[in-house]
């Protein structure tokens, strides 16, 4: 009975295997990206309904209120309420968009497990 040895793949059969896990490597990185891509679609979506809603409302309660103290104090202050709104209209403008920005800082718009991965690799080839 003859023993015989594993027979190694030779250069050919090495490159082939190299590019076959490469491959393989590629599809499952664009898979992780697709995926990270159609989740983040959807909190996009979500984000844009959620935004456009609080828009509308507060545009409602902005000129109702407005409008409800305007009427209430212009015999006591006259056009200085108008100027008094108009600072505090700006303060809640200011704190929305350091509150947006915070929301941007946090990287929940980002691709962070495809751009781990993908930093794994570059480390791991390199």
């Amino acid at each position: 009975m003859e023993h015989s040895e594993p027979h190694s793949p030779g250069l050919i059969g090495s490159l082939a295997g190299v590019a076959k896990n490469s491959l393989r490597l590629v599809l499952s990185r664009v898979e992780l990206a697709a995926l990270e891509l159609s989740e983040m679609r959807n909190h996009l979506v979500q984000l844009a309904v959620l935004f456009a809603l609080a828009v509308l409302a507060a545009w409602f309660a902005i000129a109702f209120g407005t409008a409800t103290l305007i009427y209430l104090v212009w015999e006591a202050l006259g056009w200085k309420i108008l100027l008094i709104l108009a600072v505090v209209f700006a303060i809640v403008a200011v704190v929305l968009i350091m509150s947006i920005k915070k929301l941007i800082l946090q990287g929940k718009l980002a691709l962070t497990a495809t751009m781990a991965e993908l930093k794994a690799d570059r480390d791991a080839l390199l």
